[in-house]
């Protein structure tokens, strides 16, 4: 049986191409100039500064530190202690490129933006625009809300509408609840007026709901996860067009500034046919990675317990949170909703997948997953895509310009990350090492 790894790297080593056309040779990415001393946690994101210094919005230890060009750590913007006036209150938050070179820095539990100023000064506070999509502007697993020039843009979220349409289960039975929709609405909300427009239908994830009963009268909502989701992308350019990567067909379609629209051709891609037997290997091996995993956290569980004194740390699922957003809800006695008498109860992680069958996946491998697309300080995007064979190093990225036109592909060293662009060429990325993360400077060539 064919193996495959872990399903971060996804290489499905299949047969066939179905597009002729060759892309540009895959290449390293420039050398690295400068590195941070600072550490920070796993997740990270960088707004470059026209000055050459750098905001860094670290959410694991809740805060926004102003490093200048050498990456040096200069001044502590905001954080969850009383050092500073500006509290980082929430466990996510996100940094925004605003006008000229000013920042927002959107925290959803206060439902305020910062604006930042080029020196790390806070000149005053906003209210969210609309406090409902307060997690989709304040969380970058969405996608990054922008500023187009005209208003933020960002990805909305249909959650509330499906479960506003949940209905009662009959003689006892499970409730019914409408199945989580496919596609979500890009929006540019106005500052100013709050006026909302949508610009844009993008595919996204579908999970599918098992809802059950149980004997005591509590009901469970479990997700069911396609690990291998056809998706579309998005992203703000320089500019202030946006680019709308289509999965299906991998081709990006843009919205310029003035609200026309324009269509690239396809992009070049090594399309790779699953077979039923990949299918079902890459299935197990799935499910052998979910098991690990599980027994990871077991033993991290394990350990914080015993240094706890026998008290077991961390909520139902743990801290990783599985393809596709995996979760279950609880509801009922003892539970939740309608006679619960409180909150119901919400797991998420790897502890909770469940997964499509073997033949609910796709043909082709997906070019690329949600959260792939960047668009860089030069009217570039850079798409990270699913490899198609092995490649020693980090991730590959497709590099496309203004027309749709794929111009270069880039490799960032192994264990980095992308997480920011500057004008002229710039690249930052984090740099692993255990559970910490630097910062390093590169150049695009």
């Amino acid at each position: 049986m064919m193996k495959f790894p872990l399903l971060a790297t996804l290489p499905l080593l299949c047969a066939g191409s179905i597009d002729a056309q060759q892309p540009p040779a895959v290449r390293p990415l420039g050398p690295t100039v400068a590195s941070s001393a600072a550490e920070f946690g796993p997740m990270v994101s960088v707004r470059h500064l026209r000055n050459g210094s750098v905001l860094v919005n670290d959410l694991q230890h809740r805060r926004v530190l102003l490093l200048d060009s050498a990456l040096a750590r200069v001044a502590v913007v905001a954080d969850s202690t009383p050092a500073t006036a500006n509290a980082y209150s929430g466990r996510t938050a996100t940094l925004i490129a605003f006008r000229g070179d000013s920042t927002l820095f959107v925290d959803p539990q206060s439902l305020t933006m910062l604006v930042i100023d080029p020196a790390g000064e806070v000149g005053r506070t906003m209210a969210l625009p609309r406090s409902q999509d307060a997690m989709m502007l304040g969380n970058a697993m969405f996608g990054g809300a922008s500023w187009d020039g005209k208003g933020i843009v960002y990805r909305t979220m249909n959650f509330q509408r499906m479960m506003m349409g949940m209905r009662p289960g009959g003689a006892g039975g499970a409730p019914h609840m409408p199945q989580p929709p496919d596609s979500t609405p890009i929006v540019r909300v106005d500052l100013a007026t709050r006026a909302v427009d949508t610009l844009a239908q993008i595919r996204i994830p579908q999970v599918k709901l098992d809802i059950q009963r149980d004997e005591n009268g509590r009901v469970n909502v479990s997700s069911i996860t396609n690990p291998l989701p056809t998706v579309d992308d998005w992203a703000v350019l320089s500019d202030g067009s946006i680019a709308l990567v289509r999965g299906r067909d991998y081709h990006v379609e843009f919205i310029r500034p003035d609200g026309t629209r324009a269509s690239g051709a396809k992009v070049p891609f090594e399309w790779r046919r699953l077979t039923d037997e990949d299918k079902v290997a890459f299935m197990d091996s799935v499910k052998a990675q979910r098991e690990r995993m599980m027994a990871q956290l077991s033993a991290q569980d394990s350990a914080r317990g015993a240094a706890e004194g026998g008290i077991r740390g961390g909520p139902p699922g743990g801290a990783a949170q599985g393809p596709g957003g995996s979760f279950s809800i609880t509801m009922g006695p003892g539970g939740g909703g309608p006679g619960g008498g409180g909150p119901g109860a919400m797991a998420m992680g790897p502890r909770n997948m469940q997964f499509v069958s073997a033949d609910e996946l796709p043909d082709y491998q997906p070019v690329f997953f949600a959260g792939a697309a960047r668009a860089d300080a030069d009217g570039r995007l850079w798409v990270r895509t699913t490899p198609t064979k092995a490649l020693p190093g980090g991730p590959v990225y497709d590099v496309i310009d203004a027309t749709g036109t794929l111009v270069d592909r880039v490799q960032v060293p192994q264990d980095r990350q992308i997480v920011g662009f500057g004008a002229g060429g710039v690249v930052y990325l984090t740099t692993q090492s255990g559970p910490v993360r630097t910062i390093e400077r590169a150049r695009l060539r």
